[in-house]
């Protein structure tokens, strides 16, 4: 009967319990890099399921997953924090979700004129990911630090003229587990495609590489390809979607993928070809999960151009 009354509480004031933030029945997915609310709850079977990597479950297996406990332990979280999930959630209103700001892209441009990097992120994006610093300063890619000494990556979002629409926070502190998220977005931040102004680069019938993510983005980058990442087929607009089948017509360009080594990775490569009929299937290694995987195993054997971007 405990674990039934567990199963029943409010699927979404657990996950505000977790800090995820939940808005219109969605939220950011914390168990991939998501640049939307790709996560969904549904009220009527008091479950969670993200259409971009397939992540599902009940109360239990939220909490499971996101804190990394295993079924008692997960079970007793939730009955610590029951009454307070049930005394202290109130959905929010669609009157509160119409008084959000919008995006304010003069408030954050500055940040992005003389990119600055922490030696934390420094640590993160030469030491770990072995980023190219051209593909670095071409992303213009910064950092800050919280009031609670958590460390950030900034990423910055443009559109195809280099106007900032959006930006991605990334927690360089995260460990599995953490109630604090792994990424943060501004309100009314626009992270669809990331990398848009390489596209004014592209010569006509030059190959475009399509990364799932920025980190894959930049890995790509760094391997002398021109490349933008997304966060989802399903997440693309009309918008999105007519300025890839654009480029294919109009350019001749022609789509490659390296899909991540399990299902979400295919799931999204079939999504996008329905797309774009064209796109190229690359296989990875074995062992390598991803392409910045792929990239770091490899970089040490030259086996990658390196050219980057200018």
């Amino acid at each position: 009967m405990k674990i039934e009354k567990l199963r029943a509480l409010p699927i979404e004031a657990v996950a505000e319990r977790l800090g995820l933030r939940v808005t219109r029945h969605k939220c950011l997915c914390p168990f991939h890099d998501d640049h939307h609310a790709s996560m969904t709850f549904l009220a009527r079977t008091n479950s969670f399921r993200c259409f971009a990597c397939g992540a599902h479950g009940g109360t239990i297996d939220l909490v499971m997953r996101h804190l990394d406990k295993d079924f008692p332990r997960a079970c007793r979280w939730l009955a610590d924090d029951a009454n307070v999930v049930i005394d202290e959630y109130r959905p929010r209103t669609p009157v509160a979700e119409k008084a959000m700001r919008p995006f304010d892209a003069s408030r954050y441009a500055r940040n992005f004129e003389h990119p600055w990097l922490s030696s934390e992120a420094q640590q993160f994006l030469f030491a770990e990911r072995k980023i190219n610093p051209r593909v670095v300063r071409w992303c213009r890619l910064s950092s800050w630090t919280d009031r609670l000494g958590i460390h950030w990556l900034q990423t910055p979002y443009f559109d195809t003229t280099g106007l900032l629409i959006g930006l991605q926070n990334r927690n360089l502190d995260y460990h599995k587990g953490d109630v604090t998220p792994r990424f943060r977005f501004p309100y009314g931040a626009r992270c669809t495609i990331y990398n848009l102004p390489v596209v004014a680069m592209l010569r006509p019938e030059e190959p475009l590489y399509i990364t799932e993510g920025c980190s894959d983005c930049w890995a790509m980058l760094s391997a002398g390809h021109k490349a933008v990442a997304i966060p989802s087929a399903t997440l693309l607009s009309v918008a999105d979607k007519e300025l890839l089948s654009d480029l294919a017509n109009r350019l001749g360009t022609s789509f490659h993928m390296f899909p991540d080594r399990d299902a979400p990775g295919e799931r999204l490569f079939m999504q996008l070809r329905e797309v774009l009929p064209t796109l190229h299937h690359h296989q990875l290694p074995a062992g390598c999960k991803d392409f910045s995987d792929y990239y770091v195993s490899s970089i040490n054997n030259s086996s990658f151009a390196t050219e980057g971007i200018d």
